[in-house]
């Protein structure tokens, strides 16, 4: 394997943790208003992702880092192919990240409210326009021979993306779902699991139609693999969410969303983003990628820097690991 292919590889890594670590944190904001009834159950949920939410995003900006550096143009034309969507979704980071930040600075219940709101709307929009972005990029932009988008932002607007991005919220909502019955106890936890059933099925008719229709486009016999553990995953873990076996359940949620990444990235390779104009015309790993230096003192960088966030990232959530209810929530509003 060069250093070309691993990078596309460790950036696949880098957006399957962030969409398993993201991914619970936007299904739980999803939450505070699909499944809390009062106050203190919103405060519940907002606390079980209170300590992590922040560390979630680091993968994030990780992995725009390494597009950036190891593939440049493949950064530049994703960059400002989806600028207006990469715009409002930075927008809704940086609100997102002010709900957290602002909810509690102020006693007042419709101050609390508004903030909660901002919240829910953040976290559900966010994953839909993460899936929509990827869709195209799997369904193809228009890219023209100079390497550069040609298109404009009605060509992003199409049914594959919409599907893309329904499913994506549909498998968070899922993910959170089982997240939360994971972190907490009582009747939130039982009323999680329910709530948990609902959203894998519906996830896995929206999620069914997207990766039939992606494997119908662009598949081979290595996505049809990875698709095959993506629907035996999600169905093991609705099994263990009904047998309330809620650990095992969120593994295999995340083991659903490591092979959607898997899939999609396996869809594309060995380009990182075909044009819908000209297939002469594809980024692809290699037209696409910095030089063999660039890519050798990344990989020293990467090589020291990447266990140590994951070691910081391991500790986090082994602090945080036990479980909360209403009964541990304060009766003073914060």
């Amino acid at each position: 394997m060069g250093l070309n292919d691993f990078w596309f590889l460790l950036i696949a890594v880098l957006w399957t943790g962030y969409f398993f670590l993201e991914g619970f944190d936007f299904g739980v904001g999803i939450l505070t208003r699909l499944l809390a009834r009062d106050r203190a159950e919103r405060r519940v949920l907002i606390n079980i992702i209170g300590p992590v939410w922040d560390g979630n995003e680091v993968w994030l900006l990780t992995a725009a880092g390494a597009m950036f550096a190891a593939f440049p143009v493949w950064y530049a034309t994703f960059f400002s192919g989806f600028y207006l969507l990469l715009v409002l979704a930075l927008l809704l980071l940086i609100v997102r990240v002010l709900s957290f930040e602002y909810r509690h600075q102020r006693p007042q219940e419709s101050w609390q409210r508004n903030w909660e709101l901002v919240l829910f709307v953040s976290s559900l929009l966010l994953p839909f326009l993460w899936g929509a972005m990827f869709a195209n990029m799997l369904h193809g932009v228009p890219i023209n021979s100079d390497q550069d988008y040609a298109g404009s932002f009605s060509d992003l607007l199409n049914w594959y993306a919409l599907l893309g991005g329904l499913a994506f919220v549909g498998l968070c909502t899922l993910h959170g779902a089982v997240f939360t019955a994971l972190k907490t106890v009582g009747d939130i936890r039982v009323r999680a699991r329910a709530l948990a059933l609902k959203a894998g099925v519906l996830t896995l008719l929206l999620g069914a139609g997207f990766l039939i229709w992606l494997q119908s486009e662009r598949g081979n016999g290595a996505t049809l693999a990875t698709l095959c553990v993506v629907v035996v995953a999600l169905v093991g873990a609705l099994l263990m969410n009904a047998k309330a076996r809620e650990g095992w359940a969120f593994a295999l949620t995340g083991v659903a969303i490591a092979a959607i990444v898997a899939t999609i990235f396996l869809a594309l390779a060995p380009d990182v983003m075909p044009s819908s104009l000209n297939e002469e015309w594809n980024l692809t790993i290699d037209n696409t990628a910095s030089g063999p230096y660039t890519l050798k003192v990344m990989t020293w960088v990467a090589g020291i820097m990447t266990p140590l966030v994951l070691l910081y990232q391991g500790w986090t959530y082994w602090v945080f690991r036990k479980r909360i209810g209403t009964q541990h929530i304060a009766e003073v509003a914060h």
